[in-house]
């Protein structure tokens, strides 16, 4: 599978200096450099000229991401293999960060919904891969792989 955040700074180069692809690769960016803990938090807006406006629920979200912003800019322009962003903005938005997480939760229900569950013998053998990143991408591989077999299946 190809990590799309190694692809963001070619991406970049490709289209010199188009403000919507700055745009969305800043925004793919965001949501590698926040993490899991943060995504829910703090939804990615826009980018106007190279401040990253993020919409968080509230004022004590606003004071915490405030705080961490050098090193989220740090992160963001890392992955993107230039200085895209100069600035964060975190505005109070609660609508925007609520209905991002409805909808996450709703796509992700949905998903395990209509997966398989991936077979003991799986289990067993990604139990025998030390690295946990590596062993989760296994088993999501498999997960994947099954999935696509049934929906085959069905067709």
């Amino acid at each position: 599978m190809i990590d799309v955040a190694r692809l963001l700074p070619k991406l970049l180069n490709a289209t010199g200096t188009n403000p919507e692809m700055a745009e969305i690769a800043a925004k793919i960016a965001w949501t590698r450099a926040a993490g899991d803990g943060l995504r829910r938090h703090a939804i990615p807006f826009r980018l106007f000229r190279k401040t990253l406006v993020v919409s968080v629920a509230d004022l004590i979200w606003q004071k915490q991401m405030q705080s961490m912003s050098p090193e989220l800019i740090s992160r963001i322009n890392k992955l993107l293999g230039r200085e895209v962003v100069e600035d964060i903005e975190f505005r109070i938005d609660p609508t925007t960060v609520e209905q991002v997480r409805a909808s996450s939760q709703t796509r992700r229900g949905s998903q395990d919904k209509a997966r398989e569950p991936v077979p003991d013998e799986l289990i067993s053998a990604a139990s025998e891969i030390a690295d946990e990143d590596l062993r989760e991408r296994f088993i999501r591989a498999a997960e994947n792989c099954i999935a696509r077999r049934e929906a085959r299946k069905n067709t």
